[in-house]
């Protein structure tokens, strides 16, 4: 890679950053800045990353598909099991689970970028983060701490420096989450490489005990149960 396409991938990331800030999160702006890294040195460190958890290399290798949930199925299933959460986090968020952009995973960088995307909101149950601006830079910082996605280590980071600069009354909350979703990172099982498919029905505290999350964010300020998005388990 030249240092004149790492040059303009750079001033590329500084374009979409400032979209991103300006809109307040826009979608398309997220996945573009997303995008702009699939090629890049970091992702490639990132894959090695993915490839050295338990299970990511496998994953990588056999293309385990992209998340295609079927939320009225989900609704269905048993109070407190991780499906009914995450449907129930859709439904009153009046998300559409399909949201993300379309990828092919004809290579290992599409088709973690996609895994990923797909999965964003499970980390959300899971983690207990909530969804506005500090719960969802918590969330970004597992991901971040775990294998180094990069365009979530540039989000974490630029939210916190914009923060820091323009916006004091919404730092130490940002700070507080990132820091909270580091330690999950460091504490827990890589989150992006987990088969969530494989257990929809299993209780999500059961999950949470499996995977090492001792500390879910629920009960902070950034936590989904403080915008009442999820019932006790």
């Amino acid at each position: 890679m030249s240092r004149f396409s790492e040059l303009l991938r750079s001033l590329n990331n500084l374009k979409l950053l400032g979209a991103i800030g300006r809109s307040g999160g826009d979608l398309a702006s997220v996945a573009d800045l997303v995008d702009n890294f699939l090629d890049s040195p970091q992702m490639g460190d990132c894959l090695r990353r993915f490839r050295a958890v338990p299970g990511g290399a496998e994953l990588l290798e056999g293309r385990y598909p992209p998340l295609q949930p079927d939320i009225d199925a989900l609704i269905q299933l048993p109070a407190g099991s991780l499906g009914r959460h995450y449907a129930e986090l859709i439904r009153q968020l009046n998300y559409d689970p399909e949201f993300f952009r379309p990828r092919p995973i004809d290579t290992e960088a599409r088709w973690l970028t996609q895994r990923i995307a797909t999965t964003h909101d499970i980390h959300h149950v899971v983690s207990g983060f909530g969804t506005e601006a500090a719960g969802e830079s918590g969330v970004l910082a597992i991901t971040a701490t775990q294998i180094g996605f990069p365009a979530y280590v540039l989000l974490t980071t630029a939210s916190q420096l914009a923060s820091f600069r323009l916006q004091l009354d919404r730092f130490e909350g940002l700070s507080r989450a990132m820091a909270h979703g580091a330690a999950i990172g460091r504490s827990a099982q890589c989150l992006a490489a987990v088969r969530w498919e494989e257990g929809w029905e299993r209780p999500l505290g059961e999950w949470r005990q499996e995977l090492g999350i001792a500390e879910p964010a629920d009960r902070e300020v950034y936590g989904l149960r403080s915008q009442g998005l999820l019932v006790e388990e």
